[in-house]
């Protein structure tokens, strides 16, 4: 496997990070961008593991830290929290776009592929809906424990948000009170249309597998099950007794069982949607 860094500037002088995996050999014709959640990284638990898997199958593979996802210069550790707090949810959508827009057009690989995926997990599944909505180069999508709705606060704390311009929320894994400005708020009440996900998944066309833990207490399985509900093109695979992250922690142990069957699941679901069924796994 070959590895390399790709970064794509943004206007306010941040930059968006990409890990960018490749099999030896023959350029793949496929590419799958993958997408963090909330309080994610791209160096978290699964997503090298899961990177690495998908390299094994032919494609090339684009793991993305978002510009303002709090990770600096150390790619393990939460050490630019005043950039997590002025996040918002546009402008993830507009930064994954921007990478699909990229490698289609070549800018990332050469040649570009001819067909892209799109993987996101948590707050990311929510926005790969988005962007597979938006975005007509996106030909297949896999949401792990995918939010249907990005309102999740209550009047109280909204209230609470308004009124001192900035609430927190702990890390539960480092123990950080990471700050969220107003400004994440306002946009989703700005943009209700564009950031609903729910209505963007009664729009896709492009195949979607839609995996969900029964078990899981950061997103409910019920989100899983109303965006299989919206869906046309859609499949849901409930994995029995997981959690939101599939009983994988970070650092990564090892897989569980619940994320070898998901992790299947998605091989599967990116080999019949970009490459073709007959393509094996290796």
């Amino acid at each position: 496997m070959i590895q390399r860094r790709w970064s794509l500037a943004r206007p306010d002088g941040t930059e968006l990070v990409a890990d960018v995996r490749l099999p030896e050999g023959e350029a793949p014709r496929s590419a799958i961008v993958v997408a963090h959640g909330f309080k994610g990284f791209k160096d978290w638990g699964f997503f090298p593991h899961l990177s690495a898997a998908l390299v094994g199958d032919g494609h090339a593979v684009v793991s993305i830290n978002f510009s303002l996802n709090g990770i600096g210069a150390d790619p393990l550790e939460f050490t630019e929290l005043e950039n997590f707090a002025r996040n918002t949810l546009s402008r993830e959508l507009d930064e994954l776009l921007a990478v699909v827009e990229a490698v289609s057009g070549g800018e990332v690989l050469s040649p570009p592929p001819r067909r892209i995926g799109v993987f996101g997990h948590s707050r990311g599944g929510g926005i790969a809906v988005l962007a597979a909505r938006e975005s007509p180069r996106v030909d297949a999508l896999v949401s792990w424990a995918a939010v249907a709705d990005f309102d999740r606060w209550d009047e109280a704390t909204k209230a609470e948000w308004r009124r001192t311009g900035r609430i927190h929320v702990l890390n539960g894994r480092t123990g950080q009170q990471m700050p969220l400005d107003l400004t994440l708020l306002e946009d989703f009440e700005a943009n209700r249309d564009r950031l609903d996900v729910t209505a963007a998944a009664g729009e896709l066309s492009a195949p979607w597998l839609i995996v969900h833990g029964s078990d899981d207490p950061a997103v409910s399985v019920d989100d899983g099950r109303a965006l299989d509900t919206a869906a046309f093109h859609a499949e849901l695979c409930l994995i029995e007794g997981a959690g939101h992250t599939l009983e994988v922690g970070h650092p990564f142990q090892g897989p569980s069982d619940e994320y070898r069957t998901a992790l299947a699941r998605t091989r599967a679901h990116f080999r019949d949607a970009l490459l073709g069924s007959d393509t094996p796994v290796g």
